[in-house]
Order: structure tokens, then sequence, then C-alpha cells
């Protein structure tokens, strides 16, 4: 079954890479022009069995600076542009050839940053015992709206009870959850709030816990 899944991730990520190129192309050069290069924004991220590999997504936010030359704040960077690339998931697109290379699934827990490795508890890091995913349970069921804990719970729920059917009711909910712009991010955030682990390295809440 694993292989089954495998086989059709790839095919169908080069599939949909082929057949939106034209929308590829348009979005590489809008990226280019609003938000400055380089359109595509490579990012470590952590993958199956806790290894590290390149992701690529279209870049969101601007590199504007303080007089210190520190990034200024995620809310002051992301443009209007650049929210309707996350609220779309167009900025997601590039991150289709991480899919062909087979570093990524099209369903499974979403790859976090890198600079999360050694956080984790024991419980949560099972999350890495398959590949990652562009959308994932816990994406169709909160997306950014959702707590730590509770995106660990949906996580550690998707592994235990992984199908192929499972992953067809994902897929068919993201398409629903994209053209809705639903769950993009938490009240009073533009971005996922960072993971803070040890004091929530032990919290893990089970989606039977609060569906």
């Amino acid at each position: 079954m694993k292989t089954v899944k495998s086989l059709l991730d790839k095919t169908g990520a080069a599939a949909l890479l082929i057949l939106l190129s034209p929308v590829f192309l348009a979005l590489l050069i809008a990226v280019r022009v609003k938000l400055g290069s380089p359109s595509i924004y490579l990012a470590e991220r952590i993958g199956k069995d806790s290894s590290l590999f390149t992701l690529y997504k279209f870049r969101s936010m601007t590199n504007e600076r303080d007089q210190n030359g520190e990034l200024l704040p995620d809310e002051q960077r992301l443009t209007r542009f650049g929210q309707f690339l996350r609220s779309s998931s167009l900025d997601e697109l590039p991150s289709l050839w991480n899919v062909v290379r087979g570093e990524l699934s099209l369903v499974g827990p979403r790859p976090f940053s890198s600079l999360y490795m050694g956080m984790y508890s024991p419980l949560q890091n099972r999350r890495h015992e398959v590949l990652p995913g562009i959308t994932g349970l816990a994406q169709i069921s909160g997306r950014n709206d959702l707590t730590w804990p509770e995106k660990f719970g949906y996580d550690l729920e998707y592994v235990d009870n992984w199908s192929l059917w499972l992953d067809a009711k994902i897929l068919a909910k993201t398409l629903i959850k994209v053209l809705g712009r639903k769950d993009i991010s938490r009240a009073g955030h533009v971005t996922s709030p960072a993971f803070r682990g040890s004091a929530e390295a032990e919290e893990v809440i089970p989606p039977t816990e609060h569906a």
C-alpha cells in the first residue's frame, strides 16, 4: 500500500506540475515583481525519520529590514498579494517538486521547521514515522487555527490510521477548505505561532477530546 501511495503521489504531482505550468510561470513572474527576488523560498524542514530536506515554496513576504538590518515582523512583511498566495495555497505549488523527488507526500503531517529539531517529546516525534505532506488531517481540521497540542493529536491520528481512503478524503476536504479560505491563521497572528518545545513537550490532544 505504501508503494501505491508513493506512485500515486509522484504521478499526481508530476501531472499537476505540467497542467499548472502556465500558472506556475505567471506566479513566478508576479512574485518577483511584487515581492522581490528570489521568487522561490527555500526552507529547511524535518522529513520522514527526522531527516532534513529543502522545501520549495513561492515566497509570500518581502525582505524589508529595520535600521539594524533585522527582518521586520511577519505582519509588516506580509503584503496583500502574499496573503492571497497563502489563503489560496498557491504558495505551495513549488512543493509539488518535493513530492516528485520523494521528500514529501501529497497528504501527511505538515513538515515543520528544522529549528524544532530535538524539541519534540518521543510521542510527538512519532509524526516523523511517515512522509510529511502538502496537506494533512490537521490542515482540514483547523489548519493554523489549531493549538500545537491539537496539531500533534491530528498528526498521530493520521500516522496510526493511514489508508488510501483517508488520503482521498483529506484531499477532497482540502479543496473545500482552500476554496472557502478557512482557518488560514489564528486570531492575532498572520502566521502560525512558533513551537516552544519544553512546556508543550508532553501535550498532545487526541482529536476525540475536542471533536
